[in-house]
């Protein structure tokens, strides 16, 4: 495995990216300052600070006076899903995410705030967003031959403008703002799928615990209709933000991407321990609980790294984890978003390429399955 300070060196418009939310590199603390952001909409969102070694500053900030008018930045909504927990379920996926994992599926879901999205195969570069953007936040780039739009995150403030008037419906604006009711409302279309499968809502992103007033009127909600909840997420967040949502949930799945927490902040920007504490107080207090574990190739497939996360399930309390196949059906999302991909290319793995990482885990009489 290479050195922490050389396994993910990350490439400049990356690091732009991450300067644009006042964001240093991968490794370091981020800090976030206090700003308003004006979204497609029209509406403005307070985008709170938030700094990885200081959870309490996680906690996410919501529009509304009573809990079904709580809004949330949402940017998609999926139904019938069979991967995202028990039976049919509706995945509801959240914006904003304090990792910075450089394999991440779903690039549109870190910021915490509406973003532009390019569509290159309806775009007829005529350039017309470029000259109309009143921030300047919007060029053109060539790279290997190919003409592909690059977006200043720190300029844009999703005015929406450049949307409304491509002639070709190449840009899209990721990110709606949508109250408790209205999710709400949505979810319920599909009780009966949900009845005869044993199924329901499952709360994705992103980092749902970032929106944790929004989550838990969601909940509540949700419960009240018999709609069984589930939630897929990183688990770094304040412990009282977590035990607070975590009291509203069926089932949680929580991932776990690296053992090592040195090598953990190297290529996530966070480290593993309040990630490991929350775990382990969620599979003590009796929540049902699925650890996953993203293989990524280089990263964490090692012997040494599935020798080291047996160690990891048996501190936390796990007696069995889900083994993700690295794949790249995010890597569209990358040209489209304007940001540059570092794993382009990479190898998709299958569970017969992890035959032998599984073993390890058998052996240590634990239950991994794909």
């Amino acid at each position: 495995m290479p050195s922490v300070e050389s396994a993910y060196k990350m490439p400049t418009s990356n690091a732009r990216r991450l300067a644009a939310e006042g964001l240093p590199s991968y490794g370091s603390l981020f800090s976030l300052g206090r700003n308003a952001t004006k979204t497609c909409s029209g509406e403005v969102a307070a985008q709170s600070a938030f700094n990885p070694d200081d959870p309490e500053r996680l906690q996410g900030r919501e529009d509304g006076s009573s809990p079904s008018k709580l809004k949330a930045l949402i940017f998609n909504m999926q139904k019938f899903s069979l991967n995202d927990g028990p039976g049919i379920r509706t995945v509801v996926f959240f914006k904003g995410c304090p990792l910075r994992c450089r394999w991440c599926s779903n690039p549109e879901s870190q910021l915490r705030k509406p973003q532009i999205q390019w569509d290159p195969r309806s775009c007829i570069h005529c350039h017309h967003c470029e000259e109309l953007c009143p921030r300047s936040a919007i060029s053109f780039i060539e790279t290997s031959g190919k003409e592909r739009i690059r977006i200043d995150e720190g300029r844009c403030n999703a005015c929406g403008r450049c949307v409304i008037e491509c002639p070709k419906e190449a840009l899209s604006c990721r990110g709606v703002w949508r109250s408790v009711d209205d999710v709400l409302q949505f979810v319920a279309q599909d009780k009966v799928f949900y009845e005869e499968s044993g199924g329901g809502l499952t709360l994705s992103g992103g980092e749902p615990l970032l929106w944790p007033e929004f989550c838990c009127a969601l909940l509540g909600a949700a419960s009240a209709q018999g709609i069984d909840s589930c939630i897929e997420t990183t688990a770094y967040a304040d412990p009282q933000v977590f035990r607070r949502v975590a009291s509203c949930l069926d089932h949680m799945f929580i991932d776990m991407k690296q053992a090592n927490s040195s090598y953990h902040r190297a290529a996530t920007g966070v480290s593993n321990e309040l990630i490991k504490a929350n775990t382990s107080w969620a599979i003590s207090s009796g929540k049902d609980v699925t650890l996953r574990l993203p293989v990524i190739p280089g990263f964490n497939d090692s012997r040494e790294d599935a020798e080291a996360f047996c160690g990891y399930l048996k501190d936390v309390g796990a007696t069995r984890v889900q083994i993700l196949p690295f794949h790249q059906y995010g890597e569209a999302k990358y040209e489209e978003l304007g940001y540059d991909y570092e794993l382009a290319g990479m190898r998709s793995l299958h569970a017969e390429d992890l035959s032998d990482f599984q073993r390890i885990f058998i052996e240590h009489k634990l239950d991994a399955y794909f």
